[in-house]
């Protein structure tokens, strides 16, 4: 099978879209089959990587969105068409398709080649946060514009399944994602990695892993920073950072970690705490279990399907998540219960690794091609058609 992955988001940007990229292109790899990625460039200082596993990669320019400058946004151009074209994939794979993967969209239906889009990001959910709710009518409008234009839909929890279906977008399935159940592990727990968190081995470590921004809510912990027993730990970057530094001024900030560092930061946690209301999944919490370490999230989004409330960690009201979120924490922390949720943590990722989610994949993507060669894309044509002004701003052929 011959795949073309359009990203909205990849290396050397290290986020959600970009892990489940190359983990995919990981399984197609050692299955055989080929691929290509269309990415945004890199931002200055940063390092573009030619391909992965052997993969080609083609670039587009990039722009900073204000507010969001640490996600460099990829430019449509005239690029995207070519590579698609000299590739000729049997099938297109939009990974959180916005802007650039507009462009997916746009040429797959030009091309007649059958799409399957990822729905990864709450971008009409960001754009309130971001203090833009007026455009979240206009961000949906958008949304099901692309998504209506492919075969196929994959969201990675029930409620932004139930979320995209009530904006009217089509034929959407359930697609999680995977963990690296090897990596992440209670073993990688370490003593000495707490040691220097907290010399006198008195305070329990609460933590979060994430992108410092606006939406991740982290300021909510500020809380837990007060307390005397307790030793906040903030693993990541982003625009945030400074503030958040402020707010929490006894906090521990590590900033991004990658590979086994980051393995050993979360299994050396006693909990972990996700505030931000905004995820569709929120592989963070997935890590951390799978570190055998109890979570804390909002009752929103994609946390409702990972957190079973009592056995691996509690669900919050999102009104309420700061007033809440002491007392989660010591009913967590109880000695009684914490081994047991500690060993629950890791149980329920059992049957998550990358490996059947990316077979399931591919199945999905046969369903779409056998769904194609019965009723060719050329008879049936992709419904909805861009505007020709979206067209022309997405630098495809526009007849």
């Amino acid at each position: 099978m011959r795949v073309a992955i359009v990203a909205e988001s990849f290396l050397p940007n290290v986020n959600g879209v970009t892990n489940s990229v190359l983990r995919v292109l990981e399984h197609l790899h050692a299955e055989g089959h080929e691929a290509i990625v269309v990415a945004p460039g890199a931002r200055e200082g940063q390092e573009e990587i030619p391909d992965y596993l052997g993969f080609p990669i083609h670039r587009v320019p990039t722009v900073k969105v204000p507010l969001v400058d640490s996600l460099p946004v990829g430019v449509p151009t005239s690029a995207v068409d070519g590579a698609i074209r000299d590739f000729q994939p049997d099938i297109i794979h939009l990974a959180s398709p916005f802007v650039l993967g507009a462009a997916g969209a746009f040429v797959a239906r030009q091309q007649r080649i059958p799409a399957v889009a990822l729905y990864q990001t709450d971008v009409a959910g960001f754009a309130t946060k971001y203090h833009a709710s007026a455009l979240a009518h206009g961000v949906w409008e958008w949304l099901r514009t692309i998504h209506n234009s492919c075969q196929m839909t994959l969201a990675p929890s029930s409620p932004t399944i139930a979320d995209l279906e009530e904006h009217n977008i089509k034929n959407v399935r359930h697609w999680g994602r995977g963990v690296d159940a090897v990596r992440f592990h209670p073993f990688k727990r370490s003593e000495e990695l707490r040691r220097q968190w907290d010399p006198t081995g008195s305070k329990k470590i609460v933590g979060f892993v994430g992108r410092l921004a606006a939406e991740k809510g982290v300021h909510r912990l500020a809380g837990l920073d007060e307390r005397s027993d307790i030793q906040v730990v903030i693993v990541g970057d982003g625009p945030e950072r400074p503030l958040l530094e402020a707010q929490l001024p006894h906090a521990i900030f590590l900033g991004a970690l990658g590979g086994e560092e980051l393995a050993h930061a979360y299994a050396s946690l006693d909990i972990f705490v996700h505030a931000g209301e905004f995820e569709t999944f929120c592989q963070a919490i997935q890590e951390a279990q799978a570190s055998g370490v109890p979570t804390i999230g909002p009752r929103a989004g994609g946390p409702i399907d990972l957190i079973e409330e009592g056995y691996n960690g509690l669900l919050l009201d999102v009104d309420t998540f700061v007033e809440d979120l002491p007392g989660a924490v010591d009913a967590l922390l109880n000695p009684e219960i914490h081994a047991e949720l500690r060993e629950n943590a890791r149980a329920s990722i059992a049957n998550k690794t990358w490996d059947a989610l990316c077979r399931q994949l591919l199945d999905s993507y046969e369903e779409v091609l056998e769904d194609t060669r019965r009723v060719p894309l050329t008879i049936i044509g992709q419904r909805p058609e861009l505007p020709r002004w979206a067209a022309r701003a997405l630098g495809a052929r526009v007849a």
